[in-house]
């Protein structure tokens, strides 16, 4: 999917959302743990409910890692899934990868060649070689942690060089070297505020992955006034907030409707383009 297509999508569903399939055995409605594969059961329900009010949807790798072959499995059967009923969804494998030259290589065969996911988050900490090969694939895309919305962001991330530039800023700056805003998006987490406005002076035009909307305290509105541009530019991911609000047999409807909400607010929002 490239990028016009994502911005269609967007202004066709009238949303921005990504929904997180942040989906651990041990918080899933009970009843589901008597079906032969609870993970799977518990992603194809969420996903039936609210794949036309988002655009996209994230696992995160380390819930379905967690499980050892089990969860693979699960994982690799939501993929397939997605990708045969709603073919229109961006699909994220939240894996944080990056790693040397060669063993990111084969990270990217993983997610691009035998999963053939949309894109991939990757950390940029090893440099250059260890992210280049996620990007020999045609069409794919790399997420590139940038600025995260954990407290320990903070540690790393915003400490500044004796110019007084931020690690993050390099990170922005240095990574538009190794692709352009066709194929390299940013993680940037809702939480970090008026850091958006700092962040669109260097890359005005790329697509920002954002989570921390929901559970974690980050306001829309807030993201999208310092964040939005022409083409939105924003995936606002949202995890425990939508997939487990409620959970007894209703757990799919709740999610709907918590879903159902954001893109409300996302609709207004999108007004102003």
């Amino acid at each position: 999917m490239n990028k016009q297509q994502l911005f269609e999508n967007i202004k066709r569903k009238q949303s921005f959302l990504c929904v997180g399939l942040d989906t651990d055995i041990k918080k899933i409605p009970e009843h589901l743990l008597k079906e032969e594969d609870p993970i799977f059961a518990f992603n194809k329900a969420i996903i039936d409910a609210t794949a036309d009010l988002c655009i996209a949807y994230k696992p995160n790798l380390a819930f379905y890692e967690s499980m050892g072959v089990k969860g693979w499995i699960a994982f690799e059967k939501t993929v397939k899934y997605i990708k045969e009923n709603y073919p229109d969804q961006f699909i994220i494998a939240d894996a944080k990868r990056g790693d040397i030259g060669n063993t990111s290589a084969m990270y990217a065969r993983t997610f691009f060649d035998e999963l053939d996911i949309d894109s991939v988050t990757v950390a940029p900490y090893m440099g250059e070689d260890s992210v280049t090969p996620f990007l020999t694939y045609e069409g794919k895309w790399v997420i590139l942690l940038a600025l995260t919305s954990n407290k320990g962001s903070h540690d790393f991330q915003l400490t500044e060089d004796p110019n007084g530039e931020r690690l993050f800023e390099k990170v922005l700056r240095k990574s538009q070297e190794w692709a352009n805003d066709e194929q390299m998006m940013y993680v940037v987490g809702a939480t970090q505020g008026r850091a958006f406005e700092d962040i669109r002076k260097i890359v005005p035009n790329h697509f920002l992955l954002v989570p921390g909307v929901g559970a974690q305290g980050g306001s829309l509105e807030e993201v999208c006034k310092y964040g939005m541009n022409s083409t939105c530019g924003l995936i606002v991911n949202s995890s425990r907030g939508i997939i487990y609000v409620d959970k007894t047999e209703k757990f799919a409807e709740a999610a709907r409707n918590a879903a159902k909400e954001v893109q409300q607010q996302m609709a207004e929002q999108l007004k102003q383009l």
